[in-house]
């Protein structure tokens, strides 16, 4: 599915959940447009056969930051799947839109080499229950292990004070992955997404909340370097089994 070549330095971001509607799309154009701010311009792979990552490119205007866009769910015969897929050679970022019903031997792929995978979960039952196969799958299938440290949830479209809010993050709770930020549902992020901007390119004034979640995502993310360095020093611990059955049954009971 996924082919890139290994770089020590490349910066991969996966944002990844099975289930459609999350909000994958709007969390990975404003990663892109938080990075297009730096010196290098960064990739951003669309495969979702929708598009609207890739849509969202194509209205960004001129004067803004480069973003480079790759369809990477157009395949064609005309070409191998490493050439389509293929990336400036300076390039430092990354950021993955994943399609939604993604099988196994995708997860698989689509995680490989990541630097941090980022989990978007909306404050619904259906959307808890995803979550919490997408993550166990995420742990089991793909081998994620939990001491890289480069999972994380982000809860979005959340309206605090609200009973949904509460069991969304309650079940957070129970998963024993970091949340590093709860975005809330925000016009803010539609504004944007229509301009084909980021809102870190809305005046600050009137998206400050907003860009102070965002900016959270930001710091983590900057910190995969370290995690990665801190991983590679845990040698010689043995890992705990992973129970798929345990987890899910942690997390219904998280989320009830």
């Amino acid at each position: 599915m996924l082919i890139t070549p290994t770089r020590e330095n490349l910066n991969k971001v996966v944002v990844l959940n099975p289930k459609g509607g999350c909000g994958k799309s709007t969390i990975a154009t404003n990663l892109a447009a938080c990075y297009a701010q730096r010196a290098t311009a960064p990739v951003i792979m669309d495969y979702d056969p929708q598009g609207s990552t890739l849509a969202w490119l194509e209205r960004r205007p001129g004067e803004m930051p480069t973003i480079n866009g790759i369809a990477a769910f157009k395949k064609s015969m005309q070409a191998t799947r490493s050439w389509q897929l293929r990336m400036p050679s300076d390039t430092e970022n990354l950021v993955i839109d994943s399609p939604a019903g993604l099988n196994h031997d995708d997860l698989r792929e689509v995680t490989r080499d990541a630097t941090s995978i980022l989990v978007p979960v909306l404050p619904s039952h259906m959307d808890i229950h995803a979550a919490s196969r997408c993550i166990a799958d995420l742990l089991l299938v793909a081998k994620v292990d939990r001491r890289d440290r480069k999972l994380a949830v982000v809860a979005n479209r959340t309206r605090k004070n609200t009973k949904s809010f509460g069991k969304l993050m309650r079940f957070l709770d129970s998963l024993g992955i970091p949340i590093i930020a709860v975005l809330r549902d925000s016009q803010n992020f539609v504004q944007a997404a229509e301009k084909g901007v980021g809102i870190v390119e809305l005046q600050p004034s009137r998206v400050r909340p907003d860009l102070d979640q965002l900016e959270k995502i930001m710091r983590w993310l900057d910190n995969w370097p370290e995690r990665r360095r801190e991983s590679s020093d845990v040698t010689g611990i043995r890992r705990r089994p992973f129970s798929k059955v345990a987890f899910l049954r942690r997390s219904q009971a998280g989320s009830s």
